[in-house]
Order: structure tokens, then sequence, then C-alpha cells
């Protein structure tokens, strides 16, 4: 899914293609190439006080000598596997939205510093200390909405305005597979509806309708001013539980 700044690459997922793709995928080059992987393995004693000269020599570990201020796809995998976290993890989202990153599978040095200073890491043994931290800001309700929000431009090409539904898919699932439970029969209607992009405003009412509509749907309003698209999965679901009973 990541792209470099030349968008020569454009990002398409299969369905059953993991999430991981989103954060970056392997380079096809040699490991023996840019990068530099001279980093330090393993638990180490961190300091109290945040050292930014130390941040940024961190940074430099996982960037190459041909573009210094920025950690590219191959990269941002090594950085998930020091950290020992999956790129499929939702606290790399977290990490993502503390830094501001406007690219999937890139980061800045400017956006490093922002979202590391303000954790006070300058280390990998201090993140790695933070990561329930991260997974702690997706219980607060504005939190996760600001990190819901977030993931809508983090993920989509950045010469396209809507999100392509299968990365909205694989985001979705992130967020909110594990507390909306008719994220799969949302799908469902997906697969077979004619909608192949969600914008802005979809992608964003999606979340206020898994808050505020019951599994029964016995709440929801159809004079609300909810998009078309949920008229229509409203629709879709009642007319596919009077015949197969799903939910």
């Amino acid at each position: 899914m990541p792209r470099n700044s030349n968008n020569s690459t454009k990002r398409k997922m299969d369905l059953g293609e993991d999430v991981s793709s989103l954060f970056g995928k392997r380079s096809k080059t040699s490991s023996n190439s840019t990068v530099n992987r001279s980093r330090t393995k393993g638990a180490e004693e961190a300091p109290t006080v945040f050292n930014q000269k130390k941040c940024i020599a961190w940074f430099r570990q996982y960037s190459t000598p041909s573009s210094p201020d920025t950690i590219g796809p191959e990269g941002v995998e090594m950085f998930c596997r020091d950290l020992n976290v999956e790129p499929e993890n939702i606290a790399l989202l977290v990490l993502s939205w503390k830094m501001g990153a406007k690219q999937m599978g890139y980061f800045t040095l400017q956006e490093w510093l922002l979202g590391l200073t303000d954790l006070q890491c300058d280390s990998l043994a201090k993140l790695q200390a933070k990561l329930n931290y991260l997974h702690s800001l997706l219980l607060d309700s504005s939190h996760f909405k600001s990190i819901y929000r977030y993931a809508f431009d983090f993920s989509r090409d950045k010469d396209q305005r809507s999100l392509d539904i299968e990365t909205a898919k694989a985001m979705l699932g992130l967020l909110l597979g594990r507390q909306w439970s008719l994220l799969n029969s949302f799908f469902q209607f997906l697969d077979q509806s004619r909608y192949r992009v969600l914008n802005k405003d979809q992608w964003c009412n999606v979340l206020e309708f898994s808050r505020a509509v019951d599994v029964d749907l016995k709440n929801y309003d159809v004079d609300g001013a909810w998009p078309v698209m949920l008229d229509e999965f409203v629709e879709w679901l009642k007319v596919n539980r009077g015949e197969s009973n799903i939910q």
C-alpha cells in the first residue's frame, strides 16, 4: 500500500490481503541495500530525561543515506519488527496519529520528533513501555473519534478525495472490528453494492451509525440525516434478515 512521493505505485488490496499491507510491505530490493541496519537490539536502560539528539539518532537507524530525513516502507517494517509489533497492530495507527504522519508507510523526521517528544520516548525501550498507553487512548471516546477521522486521510491515495472500498474495509476492521457487531453485515452489503469508494462524510457517519443505532435497527430514524448509503444498508439488512435471519 505505501507508495513513494511520486505516487509511482498504486495501492490496490485483494479481499483477503492482510491489513499489514496498509502500513508497508517489505521492499523487493536486497536487504543489504541503502537502509542502515545497525540499530540497537533488545531492551536498554532508558534515562528519565528525553534526549532529542538520541531520538534523532534512533530515527536515522531506519532512514537511508539517500533520504536521511524520511523513513520509508522498508524502514517502517524494520521499526515494527524491532518494536515487536505487527504492522496491523492498531497501536501503530495511534502512534502515526500522535506523529501527525501524512502518508502511510512513511515517517518524516519532523513527524517522528513531534510524536516521540510528546510521548517522551527517545529509545526503543521507552516506546515499548508506552504501547499500553497508546492502546488506552482508544478507550477515550473523543480520542477514538479523532483517530478514526485521521485514519481516512492517512490511508487514502493523496491524489484522491475518497477511500477505495478495500482499503476502507481493512481500516474499518482495524478500528471497529471488536466493537461493532454489524460490521460483517456492512462488509457484505458493500460487496454487493454499487459503492467502490467511501467519501469522508460516509466514513465519518459509519462511526456515528455504529455508536447510535442498535443491532435490531429499531431506533434507526429513516428521516434522519444519514447518508443514502446507510439508508440502503438498513434496507438491505432488513430484507436479508427477513430471508435468512442474519445479523
